[in-house]
C-alpha cells in the first residue's frame, strides 16, 4: 500500500507500498504572493538546537549487520524494524515490481514456521507491516516490552529462511495485482507515474514501485528468490530497536540471534546490477499523451479518461538526499506549499481556482524531485492554474523571499520533527530511514543545522537552480464525461448462484507451535487523566506526560452530520469546515498565522455524531493553541467570500467521492440499511450542499456550537492546574441557553433476505464490496464480546478467518476486513474488501459461507483466547502513541463510560466467556438478512 508522511525524512516514503491497508496522510495545501499577515514567529522553536539521535548507539556485528539501539522509557513497549537497502531502484523493465512482491512474499512462512506471518505477529499483539520504497523495504513491528526477543527472532528466521514456492507465489501475485489494480482507481496514482516517467525516463526512479500487472504476472519462483539471496542479508541490512529495554542485554541477545546468519553469496555482480539497469535506457520510448502525440519537455502530458475532476502535476528534479542544497529547498517549499498562510494557497485556493493544491520534495539516494499539484476548481482550466503556479515561482525566483517567511518555514520544520517523533515506532522509522537513505542515522540532526543556517538568499538561489521550466514535465488529467444513468447498476443475477465451502478455520495451537518463547510480563499501572467541568458544563480531561515538549489536542463536539436535514445535507461538515475561517476579532489568515508561524496546527472536521477538534502544538505554545480553539468555539463568523470558496471545494470533493468505488459502496450500502428519516441515511448531494446559506450555517453554530456539547481532551507536557486556569479563564463567558438540540434515531431492522446493490463506475480496474447490516452501540453489553468475536472473523486482514479464507487461500483480494461502528448510536457492522470486478462473486460467495459457519458452529476457546491476548496487547501498544491515547480518553468520555475505563478496558475483554462470544454470534452474524453492495466497474469491463 502507500506509504506516505509528507514532510521530513522520517517519511518521504512517497508512493511506498505496504502489505495490508493504506495510509494516506494528507499533507496542507499551498500559495503566491507573501502573506499580508504575519503574526511573530515563535522564536524559541526556531533557536531551540533539536536532536532526534541522543541515546542513540550504532553497533555492527561481523557479519556486517548494522544496529541502532535507543532506549525510551514513555510505554513498556518497543519497535522493532528490519530495514534492507532494496526497493524499486534496483529494478528494471522486466523485473519492475520485484521488490514488492519479495515483500508479500516474507510473510508466507519460513522453512522453521511454514505458517503465515501475520497471525505469528497478530499473537503477540504486535502493531506489524511492512512497507517498499524506491530506496528500501521495511518490516516494523512494535509490542509489549516483554515480547521484544519474540519479534527478534520471528525477523531473524525470515532474513535467511524465508519460503518461496510456485503455489504461494501464484496465490500472491494475484493479491498484489489486486493491490496494482486498486491504484489504477485513483486517476492521480495514474497521472503520477505518466510524469514521473517522463522526467526520469532513464532512471528506475521513473519506475513504479510496485511494477506492472504485466511484469508481476511474469514473475517466477527463480526471479523473486534471486532477489532474496542478492538482497536479504545482514550487510545489507539496518536492525533498528527503539523502546523500553536495555541495550546490553538486547545487544547480546541481537548477536546471538542475527549474529550468526551468514551474508548470501551474491549471483548479482556489479556488471550485471549496471547491466540491469541499462535496460532502462533501451526500453524507454519517447512519451506520447492518450492522443498518441509526440511530447516535448515543456508541452503537457494529457490524461483523458473516466474521472470527476481536472487536475494537474508538475515534476522538478532535484539532487540527492545528502545534496547541500537540500535544506534550502525544504524551506523554499514550506514557503511555497505549507499552510494556509503559503504562496500557492493564497494563489490558487484562496482565489478560487483551485480545490486542493500543494508540493514536497522528495529526496532519495540517487536523486529527487519537486512535485507540485492541484486540483481545479469547477470550470476552472488546468493552463491556467498552471500559469498562475508559475507565476507564484517566477515571483519567488525574481523577488525572492522576506525574513518572516523564512522563519515561518524554520519554525514549521522544526515543529515538524519534534511533533512526528513523539512516539517509539515514528522514532524507529526516522532513524531506518535516515540510515538506510542517507548512509547515516544522524542525518536528521545535521539536516536540522543545516536548516537553521539557511537565508533568503539561499531560497531565492535554489529556486532559480532547480525550478526552470524547461527543467520540468507537467501532466494534466481532463476527465471524461460519464453517462448520468452509470452511477447506480441492476444487481448481478449470477452472485446469487455462487457457492463455494469455507475452508477449516486455522488452529491456534498451530500458531502458538511456531511462536518463539514470551518472556514474563510485569503490569504497568496506567495512569488515569484528570476529569472535570467548567462552569458552562464544557468537560475536560487532562494527562500530563513530560516525555515530549509537546501537547496533543482531542476535542468532541455534538455538532455532527446526525442533525443535517436530506434537503440540506452537508451543513454540519461545511460549518466545521469553515470555523478556521476567521473570527470577530481575527481573519482567517491571522487565525492561521499565529499557528503556522509556531508549527502548530488545530483542525475540525465532522463526521456522523459529532466534530472532532484535532490540534497540536510544542509545550511552550499551548496558551496559543488554547486561546484559538476558545476563539472559534465563540467567536467565528463564516466571511460569506470564504463559506462560498469552501462550498466549491465540498462540490469538487463530491465529485471525487462520487468517483471512488469506496465511498460510493459506502454511500448506497447505509442508504440501503438506513431509512430515509435515518441520520445515517443522509449524505450530501449538489443539490443540497447549493441549498446551504450563510444564515442556515449560523444558525448551525449557534444552536450545537454549544458548551454543555463539548468535551476536551489534553495530553502533553503541562501542569493541569495552569491548563485548567487557562481554560476557565478563555472560556467563561461561553454560555448557552436553554437545552441542547436532540437527534431522533429510529429503530432500524435488519432486512428479511439479502439485498444486493452494483453501481457501475466507468474507468475504475476493481470493486469495492461491503457487506452487512446495522450493528450495535457502544453501550452494548455485548459490546466485548463483539470485539473478540469481530477478531477472530476479520479484526486483521493478514490473521482472521475472513484474510485466512479469502485473502490467503484463494488470492481473491488485497485486503479484507470487519468491524463494529459502535458508537452512541448503532451504526453498521460491515466486512468490507477489493477484488478484480471478475473475483467479486466467488469472493461474496465464500464469506457469506464463513459468516454461516461462525453464526452455526461458533468459535473456539484456542481463538478467543488468541484474540485477547492480541487486543489486549494491541491495547497497550496503541497506549504508546499520543494521539491514541488522546483519542481513547475523549471517545470513553464521549460514551459515558467514565476515566477508569482507560485502565479496565483489557480487563473487560478478559472477563468475556466463550458462551458469551458465541452467542454473540448468533445474534449479530446474519448472513440471510445481509445488504451486500459491490462498486466497480462491472462484469461488462472484464473482457475489455
Amino acid at each position: 500500500m502507500f506509504f506516505s508522511k509528507r514532510r521530513q525524512r522520517l517519511a518521504i516514503l512517497l508512493f511506498s507500498f505496504c502489505l495490508s491497508g493504506v495510509l494516506l496522510l494528507n499533507s496542507s495545501w499551498a500559495a503566491t504572493q507573501p502573506a499580508p499577515v504575519q503574526a511573530e514567529t515563535n522564536a524559541s522553536v526556531v533557536n531551540q538546537p533539536l536532536s532526534v539521535t541522543e541515546n542513540v548507539r550504532k553497533t555492527v556485528l561481523e557479519n556486517g549487520l548494522t544496529v541502532l539501539t535507543k532506549e525510551v522509557r514513555t510505554a513498556p513497549v518497543v519497535s522493532v524494524q528490519l530495514w534492507y537497502q532494496i526497493g524499486s531502484r534496483d529494478e528494471a523493465p522486466g523485473v519492475n515490481g520485484i521488490a514488492h512482491q519479495l515483500e508479500h512474499m516474507l510473510f508466507k512462512g519460513t522453512t522453521d514456521r511454514p505458517i503465515q506471518f501475520g497471525r505469528l505477529f497478530s499473537a503477540l499483539g504486535s502493531d506489524s507491516n511492512a512497507f517498499t520504497s524506491y530506496d528500501q523495504t521495511a518490516y516494523f513491528g512494535t509490542v509489549e516490552r516483554n515480547k521484544l526477543q519474540a519479534l527478534l527472532t520471528l525477523e531473524a528466521d525470515r532474513m535467511q529462511n524465508a519460503l518461496i514456492n510456485a503455489e504461494e507465489l501464484e496465490s500472491e501475485k494475484r493479491v498484489v495485482i489486486s493491490e496494482l489494480q486498486g491504484y489504477e482507481n485513483d486517476p492521480g496514482y495514474r497521472l503520477s507515474r505518466a510524469v514521473m516517467r517522463a522526467v526520469f525516463p532513464n532512471s528506475p526512479y521513473g519506475l513504479p514501485i510496485g511494477g506492472t500487472q504485466a511484469d508481476v504476472q511474469n514473475f517466477t519462483v527463480e526471479q523473486v528468490r534471486e532477489y532474496y539471496r542478492n538482497y536479504y542479508s545482514p550487510e545489507n541490512a539496518t536492525l533498528v530497536v527503539v523502546g523500553d529495554f536495555d541495550t546490553d542485554t538486547t545487544l547480546a541477545t541481537i548477536n546471538e540471534t542475527f549474529g550468526k546468519i551468514p551474508n548470501q553469496e551474491s549471483t548479482l555482480s556489479a556488471s550485471r546490477t549496471e547491466k540491469l539497469r541499462s535496460l532502462l535506457v533501451q526500453s524507454r520510448r519517447p512519451e506520447s499523451n492518450t492522443n498518441n502525440e509526440p511530447q516535448i519537455a515543456n508541452t503537457p502530458i494529457v490524461l483523458r479518461e473516466p474521472g470527476a475532476a481536472a487536475s494537474l502535476q508538475t515534476v522538478y528534479p532535484l539532487p540527492n538526499v545528502n545534496h547541500p542544497d537540500v535544506p534550502a529547498l525544504d524551506v523554499m517549499d514550506y514557503i511555497l506549499s505549507e499552510g494556509r498562510n503559503s504562496r500557492l494557497y493564497q494563489a490558487l485556493i484562496e482565489s478560487g481556482l483551485a480545490s486542493d493544491a500543494g508540493g514536497y520534495v522528495a529526496s532519495m539516494k540517487s536523486s529527487g524531485w519537486y512535485n507540485l499539484a492541484a486540483t481545479a476548481a469547477p470550470g476552472q482550466a488546468l493552463s491556467k492554474i498552471d500559469g498562475v503556479m508559475q507565476q507564484a515561482i517566477a515571483q519567488l525566483q525574481t523577488k525572492g523571499v522576506t525574513q518572516a517567511e523564512v522563519n515561518r518555514a524554520k519554525a514549521l520544520v522544526k515543529a515538524t520533527v519534534i511533533l512526528s517523533n513523539r512516539d517509539i515506532t515514528s522514532q524507529a522509522m526516522q532513524l531506518g530511514y535516515d540510515q538506510t537513505t542517507a548512509g547515516n542515522y544522524r542525518f536528521t540532526d545535521r539536516y536540522l543545522a543545516a536548516i537553521e543556517q539557511v537565508t533568503a538568499a539561499d531560497v531565492q538561489r535554489v529556486a532559480n537552480t532547480y525550478l526552470q521550466p524547461e527543467k520540468r514535465r507537467v501532466g494534466f488529467f481532463e476527465p471524461t464525461a460519464i453517462a448520468a444513468d452509470q452511477s447506480v447498476g441492476a444487481a448481478d443475477a449470477t452472485q446469487t448462484h455462487e457457492s463455494f465451502t469455507a475452508g477449516p478455520p486455522v488452529d491456534p495451537a498451530e500458531v502458538a507451535k511456531y511462536l518463539p518463547p514470551i518472556e514474563s510480563a510485569t503490569p504497568t499501572a496506567r495512569q488515569l487523566p484528570e476529569q472535570f467541568k467548567l462552569t458552562n458544563g464544557l468537560e475536560v480531561l487532562l494527562l500530563p506526560d513530560k516525555s515530549t515538549p509537546t501537547v496533543t489536542l482531542s476535542g468532541y463536539i455534538k455538532a455532527g452530520s446526525e442533525h443535517d436535514i436530506n434537503t440540506k445535507a452537508g451543513l454540519a461538515a461545511l460549518t466545521a469546515d469553515n470555523l478556521m475561517n476567521g473570527t470577530k476579532t481575527k481573519d482567517a489568515q491571522t487565525l492561521a498565522a499565529s499557528l503556522e508561524n509556531r508549527g502548530a496546527r488545530l483542525e475540525f472536521a465532522a463526521f456522523r455524531e459529532g466534530v472532532d477538534a484535532t490540534g497540536y502544538s510544542l509545550a511552550t505554545d499551548l496558551p496559543v493553541l488554547i486561546e484559538t480553539f476558545a476563539d472559534v468555539m465563540q467567536n467565528a463568523n463564516f466571511p460569506a467570500n470564504e463559506l462560498e470558496l469552501a462550498r466549491k471545494r465540498a462540490l469538487t470533493n463530491l465529485k471525487l467521492e462520487l468517483d471512488s468505488p469506496a465511498q460510493v459502496a459506502r454511500r448506497q450500502f447505509q442508504q440501503t440499511i438506513y431509512p430515509p428519516n435515518h441520520p445515517y441515511h443522509s449524505f450530501p448531494t449538489a443539490e443540497s450542499l447549493q441549498q446551504i446559506s450563510r444564515a442556515d450555517v449560523m444558525r448551525f453554530y449557534q444552536q450545537h456550537y454549544r458548551p454543555d456539547q463539548v468535551i476536551l481532551t489534553l495530553v502533553g507536557d503541562f501542569e493541569p492546574q495552569q491548563v485548567r486556569s487557562l481554560l476557565e479563564q478563555q472560556l467563561k463567558n461561553w454560555r448557552s441557553p436553554g437545552k441542547p438540540p436532540t437527534v431522533n434515531y429510529p429503530q432500524v431492522s435488519l432486512p428479511q433476505s439479502v439485498i444486493r446493490r452494483s453501481p457501475v463506475l466507468p474507468g475504475k480496474t476493481q470493486a469495492i464490496t461491503l457487506m452487512g447490516y446495522r450493528g450495535i452501540e457502544r453501550r452494548d453489553p455485548r459490546y466485548y464480546s463483539a470485539l473478540l468475536l469481530n477478531q477472530i472473523l476479520g479484526g486483521d486482514t493478514l490473521s482472521s478467518r475472513l484474510g485466512t479464507e479469502i485473502r490467503d487461500r484463494q488470492g481473491l483480494t488485497y485486503g479484507i476486513y470487519s468491524y463494529f461502528q459502535a458508537g452512541r448510536n448503532a451504526g453498521p457492522f460491515l466486512i468490507q474488501m477489493q477484488t478484480s470486478p471478475e473475483d467479486a462473486a466467488r469472493a461474496i460467495a465464500s464469506t457469506t459461507q464463513l459468516l454461516q459457519q461462525v453464526h452455526n458452529q461458533g468459535v473456539s476457546q484456542n481463538e478467543l483466547d488468541t484474540a485477547k491476548r492480541s487486543l489486549t496487547s494491541g491495547y497497550t501498544v496503541s497506549l504508546a502513541n499520543p494521539d491514541s491515547i488522546a483519542t481513547q480518553i475523549l471517545m470513553n468520555a464521549v460514551y459515558g463510560l467514565g476515566a477508569a475505563e482507560l485502565r479496565a478496558f483489557p480487563q473487560k475483554l478478559n472477563s468475556v466467556t466463550l458462551t458469551q462470544v458465541n452467542q454473540a454470534a448468533k445474534e449479530l452474524l446474519q448472513p440471510n438478512n445481509i445488504v451486500v453492495v459491490t462498486a466497480g466497474p462491472g462484469r461488462s469491463a472484464i473482457n475489455r
